[in-house]
């Protein structure tokens, strides 16, 4: 599964989530929902905007994290 590290580079910049919501310029509901990891998408321009709030690069911005399987593989039952 793809990560936003968004909470990861507000601590490291000693920022709160409400200085960002406040640079980003949309709902709390959608920012709520991205900071959160609970969004299955994010726009182009929203990668470009925290780029440039946090200098950095996409990458910086996501990491990849294993998922472990929530359900038994029913193949081995």
């Amino acid at each position: 599964m793809v990560k936003l590290r968004v909470l990861d580079l507000l601590k490291e910049k000693k920022r709160t989530k409400y200085w960002l919501y406040m640079q980003l310029g949309m709902s709390y509901q959608n920012f709520s929902k991205m900071v959160n990891n609970q969004t299955r998408s994010i726009r182009y321009d929203n990668i470009e905007v925290l780029c440039n709030i946090f200098e950095c690069d996409p990458n910086d911005l996501f990491e990849f994290v294993e998922e472990v399987d929530k359900e038994p593989d029913q193949a081995n039952i």
